[in-house]
């Protein structure tokens, strides 16, 4: 599906942006601690902005619904994971870091579910 290809390229652009924008602009600017944190949301960004785009290519081999599920679930992950260490990261508000768990529990159904298409239908 053409889609998950556009929105995995998105995410390798916004991944790569702000990993750059975190070394250069905010060194010196926010504790080491939110640096890692913000890096470690640049790297789940960029490794599900990948499998965005694997799920893309996939959808055009795959026709069932498990594809789908499992691109929205990815693209859901990026959101909430990466997204709340991004916020948290530069707000230091720790209850945020109360939404990053729910990221990576869609990142797993979404590869779970990636596991499960291409075992049935490859």
């Amino acid at each position: 599906m053409k889609l998950f290809i556009i929105l995995g390229a998105i995410h390798a652009f916004i991944a790569v942006a702000l990993g750059a924008f975190g070394a250069h602009g905010l060194e010196g600017k926010i504790p080491a601690k939110y640096l890692e944190t913000w890096q470690t949301a640049v790297t789940y960004e960029m490794f599900h902005a990948a499998g965005l785009l694997v799920i893309g290519i996939l959808a055009g081999k795959i026709s069932s619904p498990l594809i789908n599920w499992s691109g929205w679930m990815m693209f859901a992950g990026i959101l909430l994971f990466s997204g709340s260490l991004f916020i948290l990261s530069v707000t230091q508000i720790k209850m945020l870091g109360a939404i990053t768990p729910i990221g990576g529990l869609a990142f797993l159904a979404s590869w779970v579910l990636l596991i499960i298409a291409v075992y049935k239908h490859l």
